[in-house]
């Protein structure tokens, strides 16, 4: 109000229209209370009080929100209400509250708000679109600072997160089923006594030949819970995507077969297998295996690792059934013809009321197998029994012998052949390393051409990587001799535990034969698996002989 030309004429403020924007960050929550929704609605109403030509018509809350992102959903009405005329002032209480990413926020303040002629507040940060305080330079020099501090915080958390990851500290915020997190430590995971046992039922089933649609449809059929209808019937929390489909909860094949996946019931704690490639992008993408964190005895495990490699090898297998059948054929995917390699097929004729069953070379002579074999499933059966009972005769035997044997003096000799070897593998990984220093000497010296140069230069460097890996290998079998692994003998058990095998069903075979090549009707290669581990134990009583032969010539 002002006197003009001796009577008073009144002028008015033009009222603004506000919105009151208010973001909260879950790392705010943790950090300071004047951060608080609380609070920041407080500053607002405060400066709206001192400021009469401002009216708050509406507030917008994101809260759980970082400010790196614009995909806020009160964000977005806020900025609806803009183009729809409705508000024409934004005030929050300061810059980092509207985002702290500087290229982006920098467009709503220089292009999109004034656009739309809205005007823009940051109270504690002095920033005021309609004056002139808020210059370039300082909105500038304080949106750098916002995004500097959220690449540190995104940093910080990374780096928190992948510390607690590689020491075995479950992160997850859902643990897998069949675990728990223990109520005094939520980083370790613990058997879920419910859960746990299903989970063992499941790779029971599947490896004594169940397909994983029958093993869906027998958990259905027995009214156990599906890992979603699980969680939802016991309140627990669970994931968006769960294993199951949301609106009936029953097992499916792909459940199954998720769960067979999971080498976490191993008790190797596997995780980082998705992330974010950068701070600035919230999109999860999945990393690459060789990106995964692993931690081994993380915590208890529910199945054995040799029965989940099983598992993992029966995928690689032909695995086909009968129409009308949900259990795999007895020899799927294990036997082939000796002659072209092919996988064998089942065949079965009837005769007079009764079933034969064959297996056949399905390439034959007219695709390029010259000697295609069939012959009856019940002789293979009998066959292939009688040869797993005489190996598994074998490997008690050799358990015995092993057992009789003074394993640390086998230990010590051990450890001063890989020591040894270990010695002579640097030795000449040092001499080819000077022979490829030189050849640039002989370049320069006119000794060489350049041709001859690359190809000495690509040989030894190819020497040194392979040397590299030899001592690589001697170093683990050196540590492994060292520590004295209990496990070394473990996979005798693969075998002794079927005895007294009668019947050959698919479990049996699976744990103890890699493959059966069929010569003819009556000759058979069979690869038993552990081989590597069986000519392992032969080396060692091998050299515990001459270990005993050398004590007994020392003391004559």
């Amino acid at each position: 109000m002002r006197e003009q030309s001796g009577r008073k004429e009144c002028f008015f403020m033009p009222k603004y229209k506000a919105t009151a924007y208010i973001r909260l960050s879950y790392t705010d929550d943790h950090s300071s209370e004047s951060d608080s929704v609380s609070n920041q609605r407080k500053l607002i109403e405060n400066f709206v009080e001192r400021n009469p030509d401002i009216e708050v018509v509406s507030e917008k809350i994101d809260d759980g929100y970082s400010g790196i992102i614009f995909d806020r959903p009160a964000f977005k009405e806020m900025m609806q209400d803009v183009t729809d005329g409705n508000i024409n002032c934004v005030i929050v209480k300061d810059l980092s509250r509207l985002g702290r990413e500087y290229i982006e926020t920098g467009r709503y303040l220089r292009r999109v708000f004034p656009a739309y002629g809205v005007r823009f507040i940051a109270i504690t940060d002095s920033i005021d679109t309609a004056h002139d305080s808020s210059d370039d330079l300082t909105v500038s020099v304080k949106n750098i600072m916002n995004e500097a501090y959220c690449r540190d915080i995104s940093i910080k958390t990374r780096t928190s997160l992948d510390v607690k990851r590689r020491n075995g500290d479950f992160v997850g915020a859902f643990p897998v089923y069949g675990y728990m997190k223990a109520e005094d430590n939520k980083n370790l995971l613990v058997p879920d006594p419910y859960a746990a046992r299903v989970v063992c039922d499941i790779f029971r089933m599947r490896l004594e030949g169940a397909s994983a649609s029958k093993i869906a449809s027998e958990l259905n059929r027995l009214g156990i819970l599906s890992p979603l209808a699980y969680k939802k019937n016991n309140g627990l929390p669970y994931a968006k995507k769960g294993y199951a489909d949301k609106a009936d909860c029953k097992w499916s094949a792909t459940t199954i077969i998720r769960i067979l996946q999971d080498e976490t019931y191993t008790g190797t704690l596997v995780q980082g297998k998705q992330g974010t490639p950068h701070y600035k992008i919230k999109q999860m993408e999945q990393r690459p295996a060789s990106e995964w964190v692993r931690v081994p005895d993380a915590h208890e495990a529910l199945i054995a690792r040799q029965d989940f490699d099983l598992v993992q090898r029966i995928k690689g297998l032909d695995t086909r059934t009968s129409p009308n059948e949900d259990t795999v054929y007895l020899f799927s995917g294990i036997l082939i013809c000796g002659c072209c390699g092919s996988r064998m097929t089942r065949k079965t004729n009837r005769a007079n009321g009764k079933e034969y069953h064959y297996y056949y070379c399905p390439t034959g002579k007219k695709k390029g197998c010259a000697h295609p074999v069939m012959l009856k499933e019940s002789s293979l059966i009998d066959c292939v029994r009688d040869s797993l009972k005489a190996y598994i005769g074998n490997i008690a035997s050799l358990e015995a012998l092993l057992t009789g044997i003074d394993q640390s003096s086998i230990n010590q000799a051990l450890a001063k052949e890989y020591s040894d070897h270990i010695t002579d593998n640097e030795r000449r990984l040092e001499q080819v390393l000077e022979f490829k220093a030189r050849l640039y000497e002989s370049l320069v010296g006119g000794m060489l051409t350049k041709e001859e140069y690359a190809s000495y230069k690509a040989k030894y460097t190819k020497q040194a990587e392979d040397i590299r890996e030899s001592i690589r290998v001697l170093k683990e079998k050196l540590t492994e001799v060292l520590e004295n692994r209990s496990e070394r003998n473990r996979w005798i058990s693969q075998f002794t535990q079927f005895s007294t095998l009668e019947t050959l069903d698919r479990r049996a075979l699976i744990h103890m034969v890699q493959s059966i090549r069929v010569r003819g009707k009556k000759e058979l290669d069979i690869t038993f698996t552990h081989e590597d581990e069986y000519k392992k134990a032969l080396q060692l009583l091998a050299l515990a002989a001459q270990q005993k032969d050398y004590e007994q010539r020392k003391v004559g």
